[in-house]
């Protein structure tokens, strides 16, 4: 392993393997302490696809919620649906919101919204690409879940892990904008592993990882996209060897995208 894949990991806090048991333990844990610490906070908004992530980060904050209540808390868990108009996946969202039983649920159609900023746009001569809307649903997902932890005291988690930080694979002020993201320094494979002995639905977890973003390419994967696995991204992350084309990928992406992994810039940064 050379020293460019430790620091990667070293920043992205990734384990070469967990226990998920004790992992699960962990994050809810983590959870239960933040919401303590901050009792203001009165409600958690996730947004849940019938994707790995939010399933994952769902059924953990619901769990965090259940037992900080039973101990006298009167939080609220707030799983929304955010489709664009009709989720080709719809039923995947349906499976994951019947297995984490949140507090509350909700079905916002985004596609109202999305489609009126982009004709505004288009009026004042900015058009813009498929690629680009895609950008623009998962701002617009982002926006209606803070309009809800506004609405209802609360705050926003996010499902942020190590293998999609080192690509970069989100939308900067989108799905990369929330409060919280308690699933950070797992990778793809950790976070299946925890899923699996939650016994949550295999096809939820088993299913191809897809943003969904582009009307012109609907349901295109995640790997396609990269041009690289999550098997590959999982062994990179865990320290083990890849092919020298797999980890040349991964470090690029890892470069490029690394505006999304700060802070705003501002002419008080200085050069390491």
């Amino acid at each position: 392993m050379n020293r460019v894949q430790q620091s990667i990991i070293n920043e992205l806090h990734v384990k070469p393997s967990v226990n998920p048991e004790e992992e699960i333990r962990e994050i809810i844990d983590f959870i239960k302490s933040y919401l303590t610490e901050h009792p203001f906070i009165k409600s958690v908004v996730l947004g849940i696809s019938g994707g790995q992530d939010s399933t994952l980060l769902g059924k953990l904050t619901q769990t965090a919620v259940n037992e900080l209540n039973s101990e006298g808390g009167t939080l609220e868990f707030h799983a929304v649906r955010l489709p664009y108009g009709k989720q080709q996946d719809e039923s995947d969202a349906e499976d994951a919101l019947r297995f984490i039983q949140p507090t509350r649920s909700a079905v916002i159609d985004i596609k109202p919204a999305v489609d009126q900023s982009v004709e505004t746009l288009k009026h004042a001569g900015y058009d813009l690409s498929d690629f680009i809307k895609g950008n623009e649903k998962a701002r617009e997902r982002m926006k209606v879940q803070y309009a809800i932890a506004a609405a209802s005291n609360g705050i926003v988690f996010g499902t942020d892990h190590a293998a999609e930080a080192v690509t970069g694979f989100f939308t900067k002020h989108g799905d990369g904008a929330c409060d919280v993201t308690p699933l950070f320094g797992l990778n793809k494979r950790q976070g299946r592993a925890l899923l699996e002995y939650l016994q949550a639905p295999v096809h939820l977890y088993e299913k191809v990882p897809t943003a969904d973003l582009e009307s012109d390419r609907p349901l295109l994967s995640d790997e396609e996209a990269l041009g690289v696995t999550y098997h590959a991204i999982d062994d990179f992350l865990e320290g083990k060897k890849v092919s020298d084309e797999d980890a040349e990928t991964i470090v690029s992406w890892y470069m490029k995208t690394a505006h999304k992994r700060t802070t705003p810039y501002s002419r008080y940064h200085l050069p390491e």
